[in-house]
């Protein structure tokens, strides 16, 4: 009995700790972007997106988030832009059709503050991302509201005669809100 409870002991010991699991309200949820398009602000949503996350803050060593977003899914009030968009010279969705966020650690700044970092994969490049957040708990439930700023070039967004600055801006500011019910 005692060598028994030892094997316990060693076994819960030895399993890998994990974050709470997190399940996204999409209905209240929103994924998008914003970037100056002929110094007027051109903002977007995805509509279309999942992700998967593992989240406590007294355990941030084992939190996780795995994001994949259909870039065709992109949509705002200027539907011409939107075709550009998604087509060879933007996102070029029919041989890219998703970005992925995968986060490498979390970071508790002060308060309701972290930082997220993580490896984005957006048409066939990936690169390191930081993203900012703030995480506002309320018992089972979590609203968390973060920007990161990306160069679209970096990730070959805007080919020909888009890959200037203008009159598409190089920053882009990706805007993350995000619903959450602890499972």
């Amino acid at each position: 009995m005692k060598l028994q409870l030892v094997c316990a002991a060693v076994l819960l010991a030895a399993a890998p700790a994990s974050a709470a699991h997190w399940t996204i309200d999409y209905t209240k949820s929103k994924l998008g972007f914003s970037v100056l398009w002929s110094k007027e602000p051109f903002t977007a949503e995805f509509k279309t997106w999942k992700a998967d996350v593992d989240f406590d803050s007294a355990d941030l060593a084992h939190a996780r988030a795995d994001v994949d977003v259909t870039l065709a899914s992109e949509a705002s009030d200027e539907s011409d832009f939107d075709d550009g968009l998604k087509g060879a010279l933007g996102f070029q969705v029919s041989q890219y059709p998703h970005a992925h966020f995968v986060t490498t650690a979390f970071t508790h700044k002060l308060g309701n503050d972290y930082l997220a970092t993580g490896r984005l994969s957006l048409r066939g490049v990936t690169k390191d991302v930081t993203l900012p957040f703030t995480l506002t708990l309320d018992g089972e439930r979590a609203h968390m509201k973060g920007t990161a700023t990306i160069i679209r070039t970096d990730y070959g967004v805007g080919q020909g005669i888009w890959s200037a600055p203008t009159p598409v801006a190089y920053d882009v500011t990706v805007t993350i809100d995000i619903y959450a019910t602890r499972k």
